[in-house]
């Protein structure tokens, strides 16, 4: 745990914090005043990373797929910040290449960290959640849940399934007063990458134009601003924005033909 917090902060807590997409988050909110709780499966990394950032941090290390991992790291958080305004569900994993390729047991792994994870943590901050007027949790999906890509195709499952579980509580909670939303970039340029680039064409046919620190500001506009009227997906960047419109305007014979083409499926 680094500097103790006060309950009148905003308190955000992200998983997978300790790099990345995470890291960025972290240090947005961070920087904004915010009390951060930065948590992920490597506790030196964790860590390090909150004294880089600065402010007002509490740190812990868990296993998103641990129901009671989750437990332990919400109540510690909570009793350090008082309060939980927004969850951040970021930790997750990713292997590409041909579906008969990879390993069942990879697949399975990431239906545990991608899906499980997630839900797990909405479980489990749910009553957080409620005491904190206003509160909110963001999901991390991906474009690849628009629609299943070759190379991709357990990986954006579970992403699409993360979508359905978003459109789902963020009508079931919102009697409660919880907004819940996701966010769905494009290709981000982190260490991830390397094994998109190993078993996906996507990625080379579309580049890769987004920053860690471009889906950090968009999960902050995310959670500082009133829901728009178009629900609760928000896609990150103008290429992620023009495809998405693209799969819901076009025929689905074109719909297909594009994603067949930057997949390069032949080739895989």
């Amino acid at each position: 745990m680094s500097q103790p917090a006060t309950t009148s902060q905003p308190a955000v807590f992200v998983t997978g914090a300790a790099a990345g997409i995470g890291r960025a988050i972290a240090t947005r909110f961070a920087r904004a005043g915010w009390t951060v709780g930065l948590y992920d499966i490597d506790a030196d990394a964790v860590r390090t990373t909150a004294r880089e950032i600065g402010g007002t941090t509490v740190t812990g290390a868990f296993d998103v797929t641990d129901p009671a991992g989750w437990d332990r790291a919400l109540k510690e958080f909570a009793d350090a910040a008082g309060r939980l305004d927004l969850l951040v569900n970021n930790a997750g994993i990713l292997y590409s290449g041909p579906f008969a390729e990879i390993p069942l047991d990879r697949q399975h792994r990431l239906v545990d960290v991608n899906i499980k994870g997630v839900l797990n943590g909405c479980h489990a901050a749910l009553p957080y959640l409620r005491e904190t007027p206003g509160s909110r949790v963001i999901n991390l999906a991906s474009a690849s849940a628009l629609y299943g890509q070759p190379g991709l195709a357990t990986y954006g499952a579970t992403k699409a399934a993360v979508r359905s579980l978003t459109e789902a509580l963020d009508l079931e909670w919102r009697h409660y007063g919880i907004a819940v939303s996701d966010l769905l970039p494009l290709f981000v340029a982190t260490d991830m990458m390397t094994e998109v680039n190993r078993g996906a064409k996507s990625a080379t046919t579309l580049g890769v134009h987004l920053t860690p620190d471009d889906v950090a500001e968009a999960v902050w506009h995310t959670a500082t601003t009133r829901r728009a009227w178009n629900g609760p997906h928000v896609l990150v960047g103008l290429q992620t924005k023009l495809t998405g419109l693209a799969t819901r305007l076009s025929p689905p014979w074109l719909t297909r033909a594009f994603v067949g083409w930057i997949s390069n499926a032949d080739s895989l």
